[in-house]
């Protein structure tokens, strides 16, 4: 998968609250797929679905010891999109500069 790709899917996967919610759990610290399901009002078949869509997009590897499916954050694509997105904070940082220093100009130019 091209790096684009990969942001495409991270972009996908993090569209769905729950999955942003399953992420921000295992920010925290690794977690079995039963501990991950029981804050949410759906079943664990529902979650691990959800489990499948963050670990295609790389965001979650899932490990298995003796009867349990433990899980982890893989913050790699996500520095990815964080650096795609910062080209895009400079461009506005700038414009806005721009907007700053045209409003201050303005200002000056009233009695």
């Amino acid at each position: 998968m091209t790096t684009t790709d990969q942001i495409s899917g991270v972009f996908a996967a993090l569209a769905d609250p729950t999955r942003r919610a399953i992420l921000a759990r295992l920010a925290r610290g690794e977690a079995t797929v039963n501990e991950l399901a029981a804050p949410f009002p759906i079943s664990a078949q529902a979650v691990s679905k959800h489990l499948n869509v963050l670990e295609k997009a790389g965001l979650i590897v899932r490990t298995r010891e003796a009867q349990w499916r433990r899980c982890r954050i893989e913050p790699a694509p996500l520095r990815d999109v964080a650096s795609w997105v910062a080209q895009y904070r400079l461009l506005w940082e700038e414009r806005y500069d721009t907007l700053g220093t045209y409003l201050d100009d303005l200002q000056k130019e009233q009695p």
